[in-house]
């Protein structure tokens, strides 16, 4: 791993900015502890860079990937999805900005582009705010809903109603979409492999069965081109971030600028299902509340019908990631069961019934 020093970070926005840099200090996200060097500079973990340009004081977030399964072993892995972040940043309304996308140089004494890289980093714009999982988070421990939160609910749902109303003519990227569903390192199959053997809370002979399923509905998907839509891709509650009142930031756009809108649909509100398995040990009380509020709002203004049939494989999806022993290790074994269980069974619908996901969750 590389070493980070100010004098290399000053060296590296010189070039971004055109203009002298003088770095104050960086320090990991989430953290105020400010460094004047970095030996065994982590790998996915953001770092905060606050400097002086024009005689003004900037922040910027600069990230990396971790090597680790999922897809990204190689370094050309990572150097894609990074690549492909920078570009695709900036088109998505209320998303984070892109400043820049660079390297460390192999022997690690530098960053720049692009020849002699070592590893790729994003650098990105740095805003204030708090991921949403946090409300959830005190919603599950009082079990009370504001009206706030009921307006935060309303307005992610908004939120994917307008960028889903922008359409693409382009079979082929649906078609990759549906294919990468299945077959990503990122997505069905790359959690599946996630899932340790010896686990005392699934078969393995359950987890070949919801592969093959999630094949058989990449055909059923494969006919369905015409809903390709502007996505955001991982449209979860650690990657939305809330200023004031319903003002948010979106971050970590993912794996495409088209795909199926029931992918950015599945990925929020399998969140309200989780959260309540949790709490209640079904779908219920006030996580029902903002599931159904959520539904409502986006069948609604979006008149899409269509997504209850096309949107079980993507529940399967994020299913396999909340039950994941890798991404939440602290959840119990019921709650995982219950997860695994809405995983396999709405697999088996051809139309998704927003009434019964108790019936899903059960053995």
């Amino acid at each position: 791993m590389p070493s980070l020093t100010i004098e290399m970070l000053e060296k590296y926005l010189l070039q971004v900015y055109k203009e002298p840099v003088k770095v104050l200090k960086f320090y990991p996200l989430g953290e105020e502890k400010s460094e004047k060097k970095l030996k065994g500079f982590g790998y996915g973990v953001p770092y905060v860079i606050e400097f002086v340009v024009n005689n003004k004081t900037r922040k910027v977030v600069l990230e990396t990937m971790r090597p680790e399964g999922f897809g990204h072993d190689y370094f050309s892995d990572r150097a894609q999805i990074l690549l492909w972040q920078h570009h695709a940043f900036n088109k998505l309304p209320k998303h984070v900005r892109s400043i820049d996308v660079g390297a460390f140089t192999i022997n690690g004494d530098g960053m720049k582009s692009l020849g002699d890289c070592g590893e790729f980093f994003i650098l990105t714009e740095h805003v204030r705010g708090k991921l949403y999982h946090f409300d959830l988070d005190r919603i599950k421990k009082t079990g009370k809903l504001t009206e706030l939160d009921e307006k935060r609910c309303l307005a992610l749902s908004d939120y994917l109603v307008e960028i889903h109303k922008v359409k693409k003519d382009a079979p082929w990227l649906y078609i990759r979409r549906a294919r990468e569903l299945v077959g990503h390192g990122e997505c069905i199959m790359g959690l599946l492999d996630s899932y340790p053997p010896g686990i005392n809370f699934i078969r393995e002979s359950y987890l070949i069965d919801v592969e093959r399923d999630c094949v058989v509905w990449r055909w059923r998907l494969k006919r369905k081109a015409h809903r390709l839509s502007q996505v955001h891709g991982d449209f979860h509650p650690w990657n939305i971030m809330f200023k004031e009142g319903t003002e948010f930031t979106v971050l970590d756009r993912s794996r495409g600028e088209w795909g199926e809108p029931a992918d950015d649909v599945a990925a929020m509100t399998i969140n309200y299902i989780f959260y309540s398995l949790q709490k209640y040990g079904e779908l219920a009380g006030v996580f029902q509340r903002l599931f159904e509020l959520f539904w409502e709002n986006y069948l609604q203004k979006t008149r899409d019908k269509e997504i209850l049939e096309v949107i079980q494989p993507f529940y399967a999806w994020r299913g396999l990631v909340v039950a994941s022993p890798v991404w939440y290790p602290n959840l119990t074994r019921e709650v995982r069961v219950k997860l695994l269980n809405f995983t396999k069974n709405v697999l088996q619908y051809a139309r998704f019934d927003l009434t019964a996901v108790n019936e899903y969750i059960k053995g």
